[in-house]
């Protein structure tokens, strides 16, 4: 078969990506809809009040909420998740519960991305490693120490995966006493941008 007259689709030209795309060649967000946009209000607005945390959690996390987990800001950008050391995350001799410091860990590393990425992503656990170091009595901390290159990532779009690594120690005290070191997690997520999801399925919905 001759292909003398085939004439090759032109490559997309990066200064102009065209109509439907953003400048970063993503998929253009299509116009929110009501719904939409009552979610990410509700989203950004929790993000800034633990009563409205627990009531949503309550609904979607019921798990979280009745652990008691929640996040408490550390300086301007940091933050770290509490586990409150009550009943039901306890084990039959009164220390915190291995299922419960597990998983916790998820919930933990999702309210990291969510504080980081907004209310514009879609966030699954899709690993996890945790290591058992030493026994906790009392309320455990986690703390993200470290995100890798996820501001690189969300300034480039698109859907991704994202390595966290997690400290979780006993809560100290006494002022000026050492926290110690109950775990380590190593746990890895997929972010998925809204957007994106809203876009593929309003193509299979055409192709149908």
């Amino acid at each position: 078969m001759s292909t003398a007259n085939a004439h090759p689709e032109p490559l997309p030209d990066p200064a102009n990506p065209g109509p439907d795309t953003d400048g970063r060649g993503q998929p253009a967000a299509a116009p929110l809809s009501i719904g939409e946009k009552l979610e990410a209000w509700l989203s950004r607005t929790s993000m800034k009040s633990n009563l409205l945390q627990k009531a949503f959690s309550s609904i979607w996390l019921p798990y979280a909420f009745r652990s008691g987990i929640k996040m408490e800001r550390v300086g301007e950008s940091g933050f770290v998740a509490v586990l409150p050391f009550r009943r039901f995350n306890r084990n039959w001799y009164n220390a915190m519960a291995g299922a419960a410091l597990l998983g916790n860990s998820e919930v933990a590393g999702g309210l990291y991305l969510f504080a980081k990425c907004g209310s514009d992503y879609i966030v699954v656990c899709k690993e996890m490693k945790y290591r058992f170091l030493r026994p906790c009595y009392g309320p455990a901390m986690y703390e993200v120490m470290n995100s890798g290159d996820l501001d690189a990532k969300l300034a480039a779009g698109g859907e991704f995966n994202i390595p966290l690594e997690m400290e979780i120690r006993q809560h100290a005290h006494k002022p000026g006493e050492k926290a110690p070191l109950v775990g380590k997690c190593d746990i890895t997520f997929h972010c998925t941008p809204k957007a994106m999801i809203k876009a593929k399925l309003e193509r299979r919905a055409k192709r149908k």
